[in-house]
């Protein structure tokens, strides 16, 4: 199915440009928050803050996707974006460390959940045919967030200052979410009407395994960004780290283009995961030349949105009924979580050794730790058996 059809249908493109737009700051806030923070404190206390706020998307995202579910999405999306606005003004009143923390954790918990929020309106919006193809497109997109987000911050921060990239990490994001809600089809969708269990959508078995896999590939992904400022640093260009890290993100863009042709069956999720894992092992070679290092970095991003396409059609089948929005919100977590972790505990592996390319083991190492744990999962995809072996039902959530 192409691109085209996907983008023609109606609503489609206005709701996939409304949540680029207040995703945006998932880029951009990091950079704005360490540019900020270190007009006046330590880059250990700027890390600190960028780490609460990490810790207050991870959280509130699968709360607020809940939520939703039980209500509708533009009320919980408008409350969080403003809880969000709130405590990024608060931040650059000139708070001390103690309410800058505090600031960012609400602007963390607060960030309205996009990913979960547009994904569950695929099926609303579009052909069964046609919803493997805008999962594939989305997170093709997503890609130019990563790229963008930063470079808005940065050059907020060029005209403005510090306090003006936090100012326009949270315009960008109140715009998003307004674009966002005031769309028909998003005004009119309501959660699936069922029993609700305390777990929610972590009552299902596959779903906790398929977020254990995704904790280890965020974790592999997670660890790249510092090794490559390593690799960076090592060859005497610490600002070319950006650039390979641009490189990833643009064989993730390729990768998922592709994809939108392809696409590859979801039951293939352990292949996928090996191909993953197995592509950030030329990393290794760690050539000299730097620009050597560009294509190497393209390669390890291109089965990135392949995978992640499969594993968002697995939990649309696997999510327990009236739980949806919620169970892409957890993936998103996981993949949050293990990012923060994979970097703490690569940056960890640095510091104790001397070697430029032990940085790029733990990558490969932790994405394919993560294949087993996605064989089970993969019955569950699109095409094979939908009985969850946890006794759950996991028949597919109707949006």
């Amino acid at each position: 199915m192409s691109i085209s059809a996907v983008l023609r249908a109606a609503q489609v493109a206005r709701v996939l440009a409304a949540s680029c737009v207040g995703r945006l700051p998932l880029g951009a806030a990091p950079v704005a928050l360490l540019l900020y923070a270190r007009e006046s404190v330590s880059i250990a206390a700027a890390g600190l803050l960028v780490g609460v706020y990490t810790a207050g998307l991870a959280v509130g995202g699968p709360v607020l996707a809940r939520i939703a579910d039980r209500f509708r999405q533009p009320p919980v999306m408008l409350g969080g974006a403003a809880l969000s606005t709130l405590g990024f003004i608060v931040l650059v009143q000139g708070v001390p460390l103690w309410g800058a923390a505090i600031a960012v954790l609400f602007a963390g918990l607060g960030a309205p959940p996009f990913e979960a929020g547009l994904r569950v309106l695929w099926r609303d919006l579009l052909r069964e045919d046609q919803v493997q193809t805008a999962y594939t497109l989305d997170i093709a997109v997503q890609e130019l967030i990563f790229i963008f987000g930063p470079l808005v911050a940065g050059l907020a921060v060029a005209a403005g200052g510090g306090a003006a990239g936090v100012y326009v990490t949270a315009a960008l994001q109140l715009l998003g979410t307004v674009w966002f809600v005031t769309t028909p089809v998003v005004r009119g969708w309501r959660g699936e009407r069922a029993e609700r269990h305390w777990a929610g959508a972590l009552q299902s078995r596959a779903l906790r395994l398929l977020l254990t896999a995704v904790v280890l590939v965020g974790a592999g992904v997670g660890s790249l960004p510092v090794a490559m400022l390593d690799y960076a640093e090592s060859v005497g260009h610490r600002s070319f780290s950006s650039w390979l890290l641009a490189a990833q993100a643009f064989g993730a863009l390729i990768g998922g283009l592709a994809n939108t042709r392809l696409n590859i069956d979801a039951r293939r999720l352990p292949w996928l995961g090996l191909l993953l894992g197995l592509g950030y092992v030329p990393l290794l070679l760690t050539p000299g030349n730097a620009v050597l290092m560009l294509p190497l970095a393209v390669l390890c991003g291109l089965c990135l949105p392949v995978l992640l396409t499969a594993a968002f059609l697995t939990v649309d089948r696997v999510a327990p009924a009236g739980t949806a929005a919620e169970a892409f919100a957890w993936v998103a977590t996981a993949f949050s979580v293990g990012a923060a972790v994979g970097a703490a505990v690569d940056g960890a592996i640095l510091d104790a050794v001397t070697s430029t390319r032990a940085g790029f083991v733990l990558s490969p190492v932790v994405i394919l730790l993560a294949v087993p744990w996605l064989r089970p999962v993969a019955r569950h995809a699109p095409g094979g058996k939908v009985q969850d072996s946890g006794g759950t039902d996991t028949k597919p959530s109707q949006a």
